[in-house]
C-alpha cells in the first residue's frame, strides 16, 4: 500500500515540473535579450523590441487566465492541466526554429499562455489534491520550482546557445504531461459535479482514510450539497442575478483584495525582475561581465536554496509570521545595498570592494525567498472558496500578469536612467505598501482545511475542532 503522501508528492511532482518550465522561461531574456541585442546578431532588435520579448509572456498569459478559469470548472483540473500544457511545447519548439522577431515573439507568447494558465491552475491543484498539514510545504515548492527553473537557464546559457536552451526547456513540459495523465480527477471539482461517489473515491485514494480525511471530505461534500439544493430552488433570472452577486460576496471581496496586495510585494520583491535580467544588473554592480555569470550563479544557488527551505519552514512557522519577519527584514538590507550603490556611483565611497553589494544581494534574496516569494503563490491556492475558484484564481493571476508586465516593461528603461539602486528603491517603496497592508487583512491559513478559510472570510471566525472517540466535533467559533 503506498502512503497518502507520496500519492500527494507524485500528482504534485507533475505540476512543479511544469512550474520549473515557466522559471526557464522568466529567466530566459537574461540569455535572450544580450543576443538579439549584439550588433552581430542574425535577429535584430532595438531595446524597445528587446523589452516587449520580455514582457509579451505576461500579456499572454492574461486571456489564457480567462479561458483556465472556464476549462478548469467544466473539463476538470486534470485534463485542462495536460490542455494548458501543450501551447509551451509548441513555443519553446518555435523559438528555437525562429529566424526572425516575429517566430520569436509568437513562441514566447505562447510559452505566456502556458505559464499564465497553470500558475493559478497549479496553485488549486496542490491546495485540493493535498491535506492542510502538507500544503504549505507544496506550495513552497512552487517557488523553489521555479528558482531552478532560473538557475538552469542562467547555467546551461553560459554554454549553449539561446536556440539549444530552447529545446533543453521542452524536457519539463513533456515529463509534466506524462505524470499528469497519471492522476486522479480533483476530489472538490467531482463533488462540485454532484460526482460524490467518485469525489470520496478520489480523496482517499490521496488522503486515506483516518479521522480527519473522513472529516473533511464529510465537510466538502455536505457543503456542496447545501449548495446545489439552493441552486436548484432558484429560477434561471434569480441564477444570473446570483452569478453577480457573487463578485460583492465577502468570501470573494476579500480574498480579492488580498491577492492584489500579494501581486504587489511578489513583482516588488524582484521576483521575475531579477531572473531576466540578472547577468545585466551584477554586470552593472560589479563592473566586471567576465565575473557576471559566477556572481549570478552564486545568487541563483542561493535564492534556490533559501526556497527550498522555506518549504521546510512553512511545516513549522504560521504564514505569517515568516512572511512579515523575512520581509520587513529584507526591505531593510534593500535599503542598504540602495544607499551603497547610490554612494559608489556618486564616489562617495571607492568602487574596489564589488562583493559588499553582492552579498547584500545575496542576503536580500535569501530572505525575501523565505516569505515574500513563496507565500503570495501559496495564497492563490488557499484563498478562494470552491464556489468561486476558478474565477477568484484566474483574475488573481490576471492581476499578476499585469504587475509582471509592467514590472518587465520598465525594469530596462529604469536600469538606464535611474541605474540599479534608483530601479530596487523604487521597487523597495511598492515592496514597503505591501507589507504594511497585508499586516492589517492578511489571515493566518497555516494547517486549516479549505473549508475552514472559507468560513473565515465570510463569518471573520475560524472553526475549531476537538476529537472525541475518532469522532470530530466542533466544539466553538475562535476569532483569527
Amino acid at each position: 500500500m503506498v502512503a497518502p503522501a507520496l500519492k500527494q508528492t507524485w500528482a504534485v511532482m507533475g505540476v512543479l515540473l511544469n512550474i520549473f518550465g515557466q522559471g526557464m522561461v522568466l529567466s530566459f531574456p537574461s540569455i535572450l535579450l544580450p543576443a538579439i541585442l549584439s550588433p552581430g546578431s542574425e535577429i535584430k532588435a532595438d531595446l524597445h523590441v528587446a523589452s516587449w520579448v520580455a514582457s509579451c509572456v505576461g500579456i499572454s498569459s492574461i486571456p489564457a487566465l480567462l479561458i483556465s478559469s472556464f476549462l478548469m470548472d467544466w473539463c476538470g483540473r486534470k485534463k485542462s492541466h495536460i490542455i494548458f500544457i501543450i501551447p509551451g511545447i509548441i513555443g519553446w519548439t518555435l523559438i528555437y526554429f525562429a529566424s526572425n522577431i516575429t517566430v520569436l515573439m509568437l513562441g514566447r507568447v505562447l510559452c505566456g499562455l502556458t505559464a499564465g494558465s497553470t500558475v493559478a491552475l497549479g496553485a488549486v491543484v496542490i491546495g485540493e489534491y493535498t491535506s492542510p498539514s502538507n500544503r504549505g510545504m507544496f506550495l513552497n515548492l512552487k517557488t523553489t520550482a521555479v528558482c531552478f527553473g532560473n538557475m538552469t537557464v542562467h547555467i546551461v546559457g553560459n554554454y549553449l546557445v539561446w536556440k539549444y536552451v530552447a529545446l533543453v526547456a521542452l524536457v519539463p513540459h513533456i515529463a509534466a504531461v506524462l505524470i499528469i495523465c497519471t492522476w486522479p480527477e480533483s476530489p472538490a471539482w467531482l463533488a462540485s459535479k454532484k460526482r460524490f461517489k467518485s469525489s470520496e473515491k478520489s480523496f482517499y485514494w490521496l488522503r486515506g482514510a483516518d479521522a480527519e480525511s473522513r472529516r473533511e471530505i464529510g465537510e466538502l461534500v455536505r457543503a456542496q450539497k447545501e449548495r446545489l439544493t439552493e441552486t436548484k430552488s432558484t429560477s434561471m433570472s434569480k441564477k444570473i442575478s446570483e452569478f453577480y452577486n457573487n463578485f460583492t460576496r465577502r468570501d470573494f471581496i476579500k480574498p480579492m483584495i488580498v491577492m492584489i496586495f500579494c501581486g504587489l510585494l511578489l513583482e516588488a520583491c524582484g521576483r521575475h525582475i531579477f531572473p531576466a535580467y540578472a547577468l545585466q544588473i551584477v554586470k552593472e554592480v560589479t563592473g566586471n561581465s567576465t565575473d557576471s555569470f559566477y556572481y549570478t550563479l552564486g545568487i541563483d544557488l542561493i535564492i534556490s536554496a533559501s526556497a527550498l527551505f522555506s518549504s521546510a519552514l512553512v511545516k513549522v512557522l504560521k504564514r505569517r509570521t515568516l512572511l512579515f519577519t523575512s520581509g520587513f527584514a529584507a526591505l531593510f538590507i534593500l535599503a542598504c545595498v540602495c544607499l551603497y550603490l547610490y554612494l559608489t556611483a556618486n564616489g562617495i565611497i571607492s568602487k574596489d570592494k564589488p562583493w559588499i553589494p553582492i552579498l547584500l544581494f545575496s542576503v536580500y534574496f535569501i530572505l525575501s525567498n523565505l516569505g515574500c516569494t513563496p507565500i503570495p503563490l501559496a495564497l492563490l491556492g488557499e484563498l478562494f472558496p470552491l464556489a468561486h475558484r476558478g474565477v477568484g484564481s484566474a483574475l488573481s493571476g490576471i492581476i499578476f500578469s499585469l504587475f509582471l508586465i509592467v514590472g518587465m516593461q520598465v525594469t530596462p528603461f529604469l536600469l538606464v536612467s535611474v541605474k540599479v539602486y534608483g530601479s530596487f528603491a523604487f521597487f523597495g517603496s511598492a515592496m514597503g505598501v505591501a507589507l504594511v497592508v497585508l499586516c492589517f487583512i492578511l489571515p493566518e491559513t497555516k494547517d486549516k482545511t479549505l473549508q475552514d478559510i472559507e468560513y473565515y472570510f465570510n463569518f471573520g471566525k475560524f472553526n475549531e475542532y476537538v476529537t472525541d472517540n475518532d469522532e470530530e466535533v466542533k466544539v466553538k467559533m475562535i476569532s483569527h
